[in-house]
Order: C-alpha cells, then structure tokens, then sequence
C-alpha cells in the first residue's frame, strides 16, 4: 500500500479528473425513462410530506427505492430548485429543460466522487508486492483504471441515467474496510447501502458470513478450521446493533406511520414479468430462447396445435408478460430457489475455506453472479454487480484475469441495447473497444511471466462480438426481416451473452470450489 502513497497520488489524481472531464462531455448526451424517473422522484419528495412519498402515483415510475435513497433526492431537490423550480412539478410529467439536464447530470458527477474515494481506497487494500518500475504496469494503477473508467458505469450513470456510482463507492468502501480489518465500519457501511436500494440485498450472505466467521469468531485452530470457544458474544451484538440502528433510522418512520407493507409492497414488485422487456443476459435468456426454439421446431414437425399458440409469443417477442409454449412456466418462488441453491457452495465455501479477504470477494462474485443468473426480472445493468468486485481479483492472479476479461466484455457488450439511438452508437463503441483493449493488454502485461489468459476457444468466442454487432446495428435494419421480427438483435445479443456470462459463472465457480487452502492461510 505504501507504493501509492510516495509520489503515487499524482497519477490517481490525474485518472480522476480526467474520467469526471469524459463525464461532463457526455452531458448532451441521450438519457432513458430513468431521467424522468429521477425528476419525478425529486418532486415526491420535495412537494409532499414523507407520509404521502411510497403512495404518490401520478407518474407511472412511482418511488420505488428504499427510503435513505428517497432523503438523498430530497436533500438533492433543495438544489435543484435553484437549477429549475418547474422540474420539482409533480404533475409537470416528462419534463426536461437544459436546467434540468445539467442539475441531474452534475448531481450524478457530483456524487461520483464517493466512488473515487472508494476506489483510491480499494488501490490501498491491494499489496503492490511486485514492484512494477513503470507505473503503467502497476497492478494498483490498473485496477485503478479498471474501476474509475469502468465502461458499463460511465454509459449506465452518464448516458442511459442513474447514480449506481456513489452506490458501488458504498459497496467497495465498505468491502475496503473488510480487508483493513475494520469490521464494523464495513457492515455499518453496507447496512446503509442497503437502504439506499436493496438490489444489494443480493450480496448480503457474503457480508453476513465473513462477518460470522472473521469477526465474530476471533480465533481459527492450527489447521486453519473454526474454534468454536473463540465465539465473541460482544462482536456479534455490536454487528446486531448496527443493523438494526440504520434499519430503525430508514424504516422508523413508515412503521410508526403504519405503512410499512406499502413500502415494503413498492420495493418488491412481483407483478412484472420474469425478464425484464429486454432479457438480460442470463440463464432464463437461454431458457427462453429454447422454449421458442422448440416451438419452432414442434410448429414444423407437426408435434405442436399451431391453432392453440397465442401469436404474440411468436412475433411480439420481448414483451413483459413471455408465455412458455412448451417448457414449463416459472414462478417467482422458482427463480428464488434457483438462486437460493446457486448462492448455497459459494457461502459454503467461505465458511469452511476461509481465505482472507480474497475467499470473501470471490463469495461476493459469485453471489452476484448467481443471482444475476436465477433472479427474477433481472436487469441487464445488474451484471455490473459483479465485474467492479472482480476486477479487485483480476489483478491479483492470472485464472481470475482470465474470467473477469470474459466477463467484462461480454457483461459490457449486453449493455450495449440501453443505448440505442443512432448519436451514441460511435461513443458507446469507442469507450468499449477503448476500455476492452486496455484491459486485455494490461492484464496481459502483468501477467506476461504466466500462461496466457485466455484459451483458444475463449479467444474466438469473444472475437465473434464483432460481427454479432456489425449484424445487429448495420445489416439487420437493412432487411425485409424488420418489420416482421424487430426483436432478433435483441435476442441474438442476450443469448449470445448469456452463454459467455454463463460460462465464466461455472468457470469462476470451479476454481473457488477446486481450490486447496494453502498453508500459510491456517495463520490467518
């Protein structure tokens, strides 16, 4: 860690400023229903009292985060009525003046710099144990630029709109404090993030069990295995008490006011369809994408009634509500326990493997892989869940770099639909192939000594990006095809990226599952 401090923060400071100028230039930029969301939220909370913040619903994108993400755009609105009074309207629906724009823009810039802060303290935790004489080689500078410039961050939060910036600065700061041994600063940190917005919630068996079993329990045996006598009934009241404290501050409130089940009902919305009107990239993609293929095939063979086939299913396509024709439908309760059991050998494997920091974020990968996989209507930008922590591992040994360059490349190009009006189709291409290129050749770099990282197979796999997206942006809109099947790009591009997300799931889950516990762990 001392590598960064002497003369090392010159370079930091120069990474930071120049992603936050990207940033600003991307301002004019396009921005999704998401911007709107955010404006409409702003004036909930601005307008009404907090009893009226989880039942207001004159815009379809009612509040829907937990409530410290509610107070921090109602700290953000006594701003922005110095930007634009009007955008705090409640009933002013789709309203956007240049004002408007430049106040959500700056405030996602703004907040941005959490991140930094988490980052720069993220390069700290990382040992520079090989002294690199470049400082171009250095693993910290790279993951600094992994981090900082992460391209599905910059187009997520400064193209399409949102603030995961300062969010995934709460979840690497707090992953930061795990690895200086600041247990309960790391679990106050995480506590709050949660209540910030519970997708995160995702992640949580990774913090409760290496908190369990690190903190909790303060001595291991010779061998490395668990001293059960060395359980600390303080550390475990102290890490109660935290939780509980931060839920009674957000939650508080709405209890006293009796409206938790509405809040509780606005946070967990079961009524929209198992993906997301764009399938994510994810196991349920390719479960979908054999239901039709099926359908096809039985319509052909004459196994299947074509009279009894609801027609959408066939030409809608990506509609919210899919129906399975042939496989079975899935439930809510299924997707849960497909996650549940996925989640299961990973936690598993920090309790009884227990490897330090390292154990805990390959735990944190995996948990969010996994339920990016099985999940319920999952996003496609929940896949970002996963490449931030695992770009902390690809600096540190060769078989992780491998993983996070498939995963970051193929995670990062299924972003690539969010985007997509005609303006930003050179920036979104530029960034990635700027971003992909630099960390191919970086990793490369310091990993040189080692077998290289990716195998044939992998190599050719990701080469054929480029002629899926010359397909799907440039070849397709020229064809008859169209008009009949506008979702083809769609669905070529999810499940295509969803055999290469898939693969580094397993991948990464048998090296952790494989792995031997070394013997200078048992010191640990």
């Amino acid at each position: 860690g001392r590598t960064m401090a002497a003369g090392g923060r010159g370079w930091f400071r120069a990474l930071a400023l120049g992603v936050s100028f990207l940033k600003c230039l991307l301002i004019p930029a396009y921005h999704s229903t998401d911007f709107e969301v955010h404006r409409n939220w702003l004036a909930i909370t601005h307008n009404l009292p907090l009893s009226q913040w989880y039942y207001e619903a004159t815009s379809e994108w009612t509040l829907d985060y937990p409530p410290f993400f509610a107070w921090f755009e109602y700290v953000l609105s006594h701003i922005a009525k110095y930007f634009d009074p009007q955008m705090l309207v409640v009933e002013n629906l789709n309203y956007t003046s240049r004002a408007t724009v430049f106040f959500q823009r700056l405030s996602v810039i703004f907040t941005d710099t959490l991140f930094i802060y988490a980052v720069h303290e993220c390069c700290r935790c990382v040992n520079g144990k090989r002294a690199a004489k470049d400082i171009l080689e250095k693993p910290t500078f790279i993951l600094a630029v992994l981090l900082l410039w992460n391209f599905g961050l910059l187009i997520v939060d400064h193209i399409h709109f949102q603030y995961n910036g300062f969010l995934f600065g709460l979840m690497l700061l707090s992953v930061a404090r795990l690895c200086q041994k600041r247990y309960l600063e790391g679990a106050l940190l995480f506590a709050v993030l949660l209540h910030f917005k519970h997708i995160y919630v995702y992640v949580a068996p990774a913090y409760g069990i290496y908190l369990l079993r690190s903190y909790c329990f303060t001595a291991n045996n010779a061998d490395g295995s668990l001293k059960w006598r060395s359980f600390s009934f303080l550390h475990v009241t102290l890490l109660g008490l935290i939780v509980c404290l931060v839920s009674a501050l957000s939650l508080g409130p709405f209890l006293v006011l009796g409206q938790l089940p509405q809040v509780l009902s606005r946070l967990f919305p079961f009524k929209r369809g198992l993906c997301h009107a764009y399938w994510a990239p994810n196991f349920w993609a390719l479960y979908n994408a054999m239901d039709k293929a099926l359908t096809i095939l039985g319509l052909k063979c004459n196994f299947l009634d074509g009279t009894k086939i609801p027609k959408a299913s066939m030409t809608g396509g990506l509609v919210q509500e899919f129906q399975h024709t042939v496989l079975p439908s899935v439930t809510p309760l299924a997707t849960l326990i497909c996650t549940f059991i996925a989640i299961l050998p990973s936690v598993f494997c920090l309790w009884f493997k227990p490897q330090g920091p390292r154990g805990f974020l390959q735990c944190l990968v995996l948990c969010a892989l996994s339920s990016f996989m099985f999940g319920w209507h999952v996003h496609e930008k929940a896949i970002l869940l996963a490449i931030l922590p695992l770009s902390l591992l690809s600096i540190q040994r060769a078989k992780d770099a491998g993983i996070y360059l498939i995963l970051a490349t193929t995670g990062h190009f299924s972003l690539f639909p969010l985007l997509f009006t005609s303006p930003e189709l050179p920036i979104k291409i530029l960034l990635m192939l700027l971003f992909t290129v630099y960390s191919f050749s970086s990793l490369k770099s310091l990993f040189r000594r080692e077998k290289p990282l990716l195998n044939w197979l992998e190599t050719i796999y990701l080469i054929q990006l480029v002629p899926l997206e010359i397909f799907c942006e440039i070849i397709f809109p020229l064809t008859p095809w169209k008009r009949h099947f506008p979702f083809v790009p769609l669905l070529l591009t999810s499940v295509y990226c969803a055999l290469g997300i898939t693969y580094t799931w397993l991948k990464l889950y048998i090296s952790v599952l494989t792995e031997r516990i070394s013997v200078r762990q048992k010191a640990e």
